[in-house]
């Protein structure tokens, strides 16, 4: 036994300071006693989940979505039969959601860590070995054990065009993550700088002739080359935290276990982009996500998620006939009867897209691998082997994205009582009515995120309003079957205004404009306020503030660039003299 106190003369005030090993022989061992299970720990998002304020507002939110239904599909209220239609299935694609949303997220109780888990955790180092090896202050030199038989676990780090240092930060993190492994650099960017980056920092470097299958060809071309029982997938923004192994890999001590997926947390919250993009994916990985582990339908998300060898040979490796393969192995996976697992903990931390450019990009892969789904692969179809719990789940991913070209539906509204008269609902019911009935549905959801997430984050409610010309986009590429090319989350390269990627909200936003103007100039005609106004200038002024704020990212970028170039030819080296003697610098040296 290591002696933790010996340890305090280490310091210069003598207290002493307890490592890694030093906790694994102080911390008692709660499955010892093997009469009852221990008490499991949950993470403090999944007790936010669970607790029971939470779960009251969350059946208050549904009751008000209920009751706006109820209204809406009421004969006796129903105006002019075509901005009624629109806003029938507009919100009738909102109010499924939403309701499914809450009722998986109310379904989070069940905790994945099990008592085979802690007896598999707390057994997953041999100490006699590491004292042997004096590896105790070598966590990453453990090797690990599942049922004391040797574990053998690789990482593999994605890569295609990355900046070099986010690489790096990602490569010296992963291999000093406690549990032995081997750390792979899969480079299909084909840069010498990052094959450099891996030798210095003692990862093995993998490049492949040709970029097939994209993301997930580079993985199955790597599983050519590594034979570990596991294996790790990062993007190479994603750091991770030294107990990532430790705290996924002793799942796997049951053999039906296909792969265990931890979040994805950001912590580049700087623009109003990167913001909305982070907050809107927290509220999926903190109270969605939980929630599928009861019907087994947590799905993989394509970066910080450890898989089970045996279980993606059993599928034929990674799926890439989609840019969504995260979502579409998962399905194989289920449909082959494996168990899939999430745990609510962040375990690694990497970057959400700052620029319109990025997100667009990563919105329309993300959609276009949903809507090919919905469209090739109905989980409601009798071919599929899925449990009914698995195929709701399925069927609320592929349908996804359609709650964002809702608010397109919606946006054609208020211009078509302003233009023609025409009123989706009787124009018996007053405004007030109206107004009551929305808020039960709209301010209870706004009250819930503000709830669940601290605050109201104005910069989800943005995106989620003016993303609707990129997902429309993904239906017609799935519906088509138009290839979607592959973009990095991040990726540098030169620079391309914003506003290359919103030209439909641009267009929507004049149009909006002029709407606006024509519905002030008949209401101070008529002296009479109407709510289309009032809701079309709303839409407006969301769309007004998006065009801003990209027209401030141009503006960056660009004094940015500027900056760049400047101190480029600042430090440009004076021309050499010509000379007719050829030197040693300029006729030698390697490639």
């Amino acid at each position: 036994m290591v002696d933790v106190a010996r340890r305090a003369d280490d310091h210069p005030q003598g207290a002493p300071v307890a490592t890694t090993f030093d906790r694994l022989i102080l911390e008692p061992r709660r499955t010892d006693d093997g009469r009852s299970r221990p008490q499991t720990r949950r993470a403090p998002d999944h007790e936010a989940v669970q607790s029971p304020s939470t779960t009251l507002l969350m059946l208050l939110a549904a009751a008000g979505v209920v009751v706006y239904a109820v209204f809406l599909l009421n004969p006796a209220n129903r105006g002019d039969w075509l901005p009624y239609t629109l806003v029938i299935v507009a919100e009738c694609v909102l109010v499924a959601h939403a309701l499914l949303s809450m009722w998986t997220t109310l379904s989070s109780g069940w905790n994945p860590r099990d008592f085979a888990f802690h007896h598999a955790q707390e057994r997953l180092y041999d100490l006699t070995e590491i004292i042997r090896d004096g590896a105790e202050d070598r966590p990453w030199d453990w090797q690990m054990y599942l049922e004391d038989r040797p574990v053998a676990v690789d990482v593999f780090i994605t890569t295609y065009g990355e900046d070099v240092g986010t690489i790096r930060r990602t490569v010296e993190a992963a291999l000093r993550m406690q549990g032995r492994h081997t750390t792979y650099v899969l480079d299909d960017g084909r840069s010498d700088e990052v094959r450099d980056l891996a030798a210095e920092l003692g990862a093995r470097y993998v490049r492949r002739l040709s970029s097939g299958g994209a993301k997930a060809g580079n993985i199955n071309h790597a599983l050519t080359l590594a034979k570990g029982d596991c294996f790790l997938v990062l993007d190479a923004d994603f750091v991770p935290r030294p107990e990532m192994l430790h705290e996924t890999v002793p799942f796997f001590v049951r053999d039906d276990v296909a792969f265990v997926q931890t979040p994805q947390t950001y912590g580049n919250y700087d623009t109003v982009i990167s913001r909305g993009a982070g907050y809107m994916q927290s509220v999926f990985y903190r109270f969605v996500q939980p929630g599928r582990n009861r019907f087994n339908a947590a799905f993989c998300v394509g970066t910080n998620v450890v898989f089970s060898r045996r279980a993606i040979d059993s599928v034929g490796g990674i799926h890439t006939d989609s840019k969504s393969e995260d979502v579409w192995t998962s399905l194989l996976l289920h449909e082959a009867g494996w168990r899939t697992i999430y745990i609510p903990m962040t375990l690694a931390v990497g970057d959400t897209p700052e620029t319109v450019e990025a997100y667009t990009k990563q919105q329309l892969r993300w959609a276009t691998g949903g809507f090919e789904i919905l469209l090739t692969h109905n989980p409601l179809s009798r071919r599929r082997n899925l449990t009914m719990d698995q195929r709701i789940q399925y069927l609320v991913t592929a349908t996804h994205y359609l709650t964002g070209i809702a608010p397109l539906l919606l946006l054609m509204v208020p211009a078509l009582e302003i233009y023609f008269d025409l009123s989706p609902m009787n124009l018996s019911i007053t405004p007030a009515t109206w107004a009551l009935y929305y808020a039960g549905f709209y301010v209870m959801q706004i009250l819930l995120a503000f709830y669940t997430l601290g605050s109201f984050r104005w910069e989800v409610l943005l995106l989620a309003s003016v993303s609707f010309p990129i997902y429309t986009r993904a239906l017609v590429n799935a519906f088509l079957k138009r290839d979607q090319a592959w973009h990095v989350t991040g990726r540098k390269g030169a620079y391309r205004s914003p506003f290359a990627f919103m030209v439909p909200q641009v267009l929507v936003f004049q149009f909006l404009l002029l709407t606006t103007a024509v519905g002030l100039w008949k209401d101070l005609s008529g002296a009479n306020a109407t709510l289309a106004l009032a809701w079309n200038a709303t839409n407006t002024a969301i769309l007004g503030v998006f065009v801003v704020i990209a027209w401030r990212e141009g503006r960056r970028a660009r004094a940015q660039l500027r900056a760049e170039h400047r101190a480029a030819r600042a430090v440009e080296p004076a021309a050499a003299p010509a000379t007719t003697t050829a030197t040693p610098a300029l006729t030698g040296g390697a490639a």
